[in-house]
């Protein structure tokens, strides 16, 4: 399994680094079948947007994949938020794709109902 860290208008330090791949990287302590993990954290430089610091996480699976974003004001605190939210996500994508199929439907087990002999008084 790999984790890439990526940065739009930030400078990723090994320090942050090291942080998302620490957080994130608890995730596939609950699901072995995780191919990659993409992690990009991005900063809006605008003064007035409080919750400027966002980390989005795109986890790929052999069947498909979660994508999860969270803002914060700070970039530990979004990495945090992210991981939590990952965390619920992938448990969930892995208890539904461990419960066994219900082909059942309305076609394909219709109930035949046998015609019910009436009993005719004749007189």
């Amino acid at each position: 399994m790999r984790i890439y860290v990526n940065g739009r208008n930030i400078e990723i330090t090994d320090a942050i680094k090291a942080y998302a791949k620490e957080k994130i990287g608890k995730v596939v302590n609950h699901y072995d079948q995780i191919q990659a993990i993409d992690i990009v954290l991005s900063v809006i430089k605008n003064p007035s947007v409080a919750q400027s610091h966002t980390a989005e996480v795109t986890c790929k699976f052999v069947t498909g994949a979660v994508h999860v974003a969270e803002s914060a004001e700070s970039m530990y605190a979004s990495i945090d938020l992210v991981a939590d939210k990952l965390d619920r996500q992938v448990k969930k994508f892995k208890d539904k794709s461990l419960k066994p199929a219900n082909n059942e439907s309305i076609r394909t087990s219709a109930v035949v109902e046998e015609p019910s002999e009436e009993v005719s008084s004749e007189a």
